[in-house]
C-alpha cells in the first residue's frame, strides 16, 4: 500500500506576501475553492493577527471551503494564538500553525535568548494552542541552519507538548537536497515520540533547490510537503506545489501517493497568476507556456514519432487540451464560457456578456487569441469602480523627433485633459498624466511582458510607484503597449488616492 504524503498548500499566506501579489477577500475565497477542487489537504489561510483584512479573510475562507483543514499562522505568542482562534471558527477542520526560530542566528540576533528559553516558549505556545484545537502545527524557523542535535531537542519537546505537526522549513533556501534530506532523517532517527507527528518540509528556492530539497526530505521520511502554486512566494519563492505533484506521478518507483487531482493543476496555475497579476515563466516546469513546446528540428521530428521520445508528461494529465476549441471573431458566447470554464474562471451572465463584447473587440484586432488574453480580459472589469479612468489617448513618436502625447482623464466624473512631450511615447504619455494628477510620484519598477508570439498579441504591464514613502503596484493590458503602460500607471494612482 502507498503511503500517503499530505499537501499543505501556503499560495493564500506565503505566496501573498510577494509584494504587489495582494489579493482582497472575494479572490482569495476563489482561489481556495480552486484549491480545495485540486485536491490540497491543508490550505493555510492567512496570519490573522498581522491584519484585519486577513482575519477575515480566514474567515471567510473557514465558511467556503468544506473538506481541506484551514490553517492559521501565529508567533509563539498568546495574543497570536488567541486571534488565530478566533478566525478558525467556521472552520470544519482547523490547524493553529505555530512556532519560533531556532537556529543560533534567530536566538542569538532576532530574539537576544538562550535554546533553553526557545525551547520553553516553543513548549508553551504548542501548550496554548492545544487549549483551542486538536491539531497544533508547529515550524522551528530557519531549521535548515539549526544543527541536528538541538533540532531535534525542539521537536521532541514540542512533540510531547502536544505537536500533530512538526515543520522543519529551509527558510533561507540554504541546505542541499543531501544535507536536508539527511536532516529529516536524523529526526526520525533520534527524535523519541516521531512516530506521534507528522514531519513537514517547507523549502525556500533562493539557491534553486527547493523542489530538489522538498523529494529530499520525502524520501526520507517527510509526509507533508507545504507547497505554493506556480512556486510563488518571498524572495525567490517556495517549493512549487505542481512539480512536487507530477514528480510522484512521474516516478512509480516512489510508493506514495497525494491527493491532488492533476488535472486541475493548469487552470489552478492560471488563475493564481491572473489574480495575482504575476505572470508564469515560459519556461517553467509544468504550467509554463513552453513546457511541452517543441522548436528544436530534432526534437520535433522524435515527438513526431512517438510523444515519449521528449515528453515524459501528457499535458492531458495537468489539465492541457492539446485539442482546445481555437477561439475567434467568430466565436460565440458558449466557446468563449467553455474555454473560461476550462482555465477556472466561472462568471454569471451578465459578466460573461461584458467580457465577451470585449473579446470580440480583441478578436478583431488579431488572429490568435491565447489563454492569457482570455485571463486578462476575465480580469478586465478590475478598474470599472476606479475613480480615475483613461478616456482617450492619442501619442506621436518616431525617429528624430520628440515624441507628444495628449490624453484625456475621467476623475470621479470630471473630465481633464492634457498634453506633454518625452523622451519616448511612454514618458510622454505619463507626463501627461503627472500634469492632470499633480502628485510627487517616482516610478520604481517598469516591467513590459508580451504573452505570445505575435506582433498583434496583448501586451501586459506591471509597474511599481512610490508615493508618500510607500510602493503602489498598478496592471495593465493592451494591444497597444503604450495605453497598456498609462492603464498600469492610473493602476497605481487608484490605489493610493485619497
Amino acid at each position: 500500500m502507498s503511503d500517503r504524503l499530505f499537501i499543505f498548500d501556503t499560495t493564500l499566506r506565503d505566496g501573498e506576501q510577494v509584494p504587489g501579489c495582494q489579493l482582497n477577500t472575494v479572490e482569495k475565497i476563489q482561489v481556495a475553492k480552486q484549491l480545495e477542487a485540486l485536491g490540497v489537504d491543508v490550505i493555510e489561510a492567512g496570519f490573522p493577527i498581522s491584519s484585519p483584512g486577513d482575519f477575515n479573510s480566514v474567515i471567510e475562507i473557514s465558511k467556503a471551503v468544506t473538506w481541506p483543514t484551514i490553517c492559521a499562522l501565529t508567533r509563539a505568542v498568546q495574543k497570536d494564538i488567541d486571534v488565530a482562534a478566533e478566525s478558525l471558527k467556521y472552520a470544519k477542520r482547523k490547524r493553529i500553525h505555530t512556532g519560533i526560530g531556532t537556529s543560533d542566528s534567530h536566538i542569538r540576533y532576532k530574539f537576544n535568548s538562550t535554546r533553553e528559553e526557545i525551547i520553553e516558549r516553543a513548549v508553551a505556545a504548542v501548550k496554548y494552542a492545544r487549549r483551542y484545537v486538536e491539531d497544533v502545527e508547529f515550524y522551528a524557523e530557519d531549521a535548515g541552519r539549526t544543527d541536528n542535535e538541538y533540532l531535534a531537542r525542539v521537536v521532541e519537546a514540542v512533540i510531547k507538548a502536544g505537536a500533530t505537526v512538526v515543520n522543519i522549513p529551509d527558510t533561507t533556501g540554504y541546505c542541499l537536497p543531501e544535507e536536508y534530506g539527511a536532516k529529516i532523517k536524523y529526526l526520525i532517527d533520534h527524535v523519541d515520540g516521531i512516530d506521534k507527528a507528522i514531519l513537514s518540509t517547507h523549502c525556500h528556492n533562493d539557491l534553486g533547490m527547493a523542489t530538489a530539497n522538498t523529494i529530499s526530505g520525502v524520501l526520507n521520511g517527510a509526509r507533508q510537503v507545504e507547497v505554493t502554486v506556480n512556486g510563488i512566494g518571498e524572495r525567490a519563492g517556495n517549493t512549487s506545489l505542481e512539480e512536487i505533484a507530477m514528480i510522484l506521478r512521474c516516478h512509480h518507483n516512489i510508493d506514495i501517493d497525494t491527493n491532488i487531482n492533476t488535472q486541475k493543476i493548469y487552470p489552478t496555475s492560471r488563475m493564481v497568476s491572473s489574480l495575482m497579476n504575476m505572470p508564469v515563466q515560459p519556461n517553467k516546469a509544468i504550467v509554463g507556456r513552453n513546457a511541452f513546446a517543441h522548436s528544436s528540428g530534432i526534437h520535433q521530428d522524435g515527438v513526431l514519432k512517438n510523444v515519449q521520445t521528449y515528453e515524459i508528461i501528457d499535458p492531458k494529465d495537468v489539465g492541457i487540451d492539446d485539442n482546445a476549441i481555437v477561439l475567434t471573431a467568430r466565436s460565440g458566447r458558449a466557446a468563449l464560457k467553455h474555454r473560461l470554464h476550462a482555465l477556472g474562471v466561472e462568471m454569471d451572465q451578465e459578466k460573461l456578456d461584458k467580457v465577451y463584447e470585449d473579446f470580440l473587440k480583441l478578436a478583431d484586432k488579431k488572429k490568435d487569441i491565447t489563454d492569457d488574453d482570455i485571463m486578462v480580459l476575465a480580469g478586465a472589469d478590475r478598474n470599472v469602480n476606479h475613480h480615475i479612468k483613461l478616456e482617450y489617448l492619442q501619442v506621436t513618436s518616431g525617429v528624430g523627433v520628440r515624441s507628444v502625447a495628449s490624453l484625456g482623464l475621467n476623475i470621479s466624473g470630471e473630465h481633464f485633459e492634457a498634453a506633454a512631450t518625452g523622451n519616448g511615447p511612454v514618458d510622454a504619455a505619463i507626463k501627461a498624466v503627472k500634469q492632470i494628477i499633480k502628485r510627487q510620484m517616482v516610478l520604481k519598477e517598469f516591467t513590459i511582458q508580451a504573452i505570445s508570439k505575435g506582433s498583434d498579441d496583448v501586451g501586459k504591464v506591471h509597474m511599481q510607484v512610490e508615493y508618500d514613502g510607500q510602493m503602489f503596484y498598478g496592471f495593465g493590458a493592451n494591444t497597444d503597449i503604450i495605453a497598456a503602460s498609462v492603464e498600469a500607471y492610473i493602476d497605481c494612482i487608484n490605489k493610493f488616492r485619497k
